[in-house]
């Protein structure tokens, strides 16, 4: 992976795995990117599953890009974030500044193993295929 993320949509799930330090440049690119794929998908309730173990963080001009990306997904039926990541205080900061836990229509959770996150997935009506994010990115 060349790029600081890569992004697909598998079904009704757009998949992430992104890694190293961003920018704003970076969060920038990811956003657009990000809807260009959710907009196949807006008429009808997603979901998102991202794995952020080899993301170094970003620089506080990141979370207001972040923060927009975020209200334009949930108000765009986006039901359902899982993020996976080993156990990170300060990754979990930075995430918490950025990203709603919780709305009416919308709940994002944390896992520490993909296997977790895909579980909730499913039970929540989202099924896929893909069950490693890394061996599927390669």
């Amino acid at each position: 992976m060349n790029r600081k993320f890569h992004l697909w949509q598998e079904e009704k799930v757009i998949l992430a795995l992104v890694n190293g330090c961003w920018d704003k440049r970076t969060a920038e690119e990811y956003s657009a990117e990000f809807k260009t794929i959710a907009a196949k998908l807006v008429n009808s309730q997603w979901a998102h599953i991202v794995y952020l173990d080899q993301w170094e963080l970003g620089v506080p001009e990141i979370e207001p890009v972040i923060r927009e990306l975020v209200e334009w997904c949930i108000a765009n039926n986006l039901r359902c974030a899982a993020q996976v990541y080993c156990p990170h205080m300060v990754k979990r900061y930075q995430l918490e500044r950025m990203i709603t836990e919780r709305t009416d229509s919308f709940e994002r959770r944390v896992y520490p193993t993909q296997h977790e996150a895909f579980q909730w997935l499913a039970a929540e009506g989202f099924t896929l295929e893909t069950q490693d994010l890394r061996q599927k990115a390669s």
